[in-house]
């Protein structure tokens, strides 16, 4: 991991902003397929279909090496309030992408729940991204 990047935290910053790409890619198709942005996303159904399925499934693989080591390195942590928030919506990540798979599969759901629970996945991201690699990004001279 680190001859590419120039350390493992680089490493999972620059792994966390590319499962935040795909999650805006994720957010995109996912509205989409349900009716909304049809004039901004001019691509057919079964296109939009494999785009979003497979961007979810990149996304998921980029988290794995940054969640191994978040977890099995550093551990839940409350050393700052940055920190703190950090290692609370990690502790949710993993969980409501089990429930997002589940309502995907169910079809006995109300049409609401899985743009919900998408959205709930993808603001989690965003808070991980922000608490994270934004501040890496930010505070680091050079991301590599």
């Amino acid at each position: 991991m680190t001859s590419v990047f120039s350390s493992g935290i680089a490493a999972k910053a620059w792994f966390a902003t590319a499962a935040l790409a795909l999650g805006v890619v994720q957010v995109s198709t996912g509205a989409r397929i349900f009716g909304k942005l049809e004039h901004l996303v001019p691509i057919g159904r079964p296109h939009v279909n494999r785009i979003h399925r497979w961007s979810g499934r990149l996304a998921i693989l980029c988290t794995l090496p940054v969640a191994f080591h978040c977890i099995f390195i550093l551990g839940f942590r409350s050393t700052d309030t940055r920190v703190l928030v950090h290692s609370i919506a990690g502790t949710f990540v993993y969980g409501v992408i089990a429930v997002k798979v589940f309502f995907v599969r169910d079809r006995a759901h109300p049409r609401w729940t899985l743009p919900l629970v998408g959205g709930t996945l993808f603001t989690i991201l965003v808070v991980l991204w922000s608490t994270s690699a934004f501040w890496y990004f930010t505070n680091v001279r050079f991301g590599f």
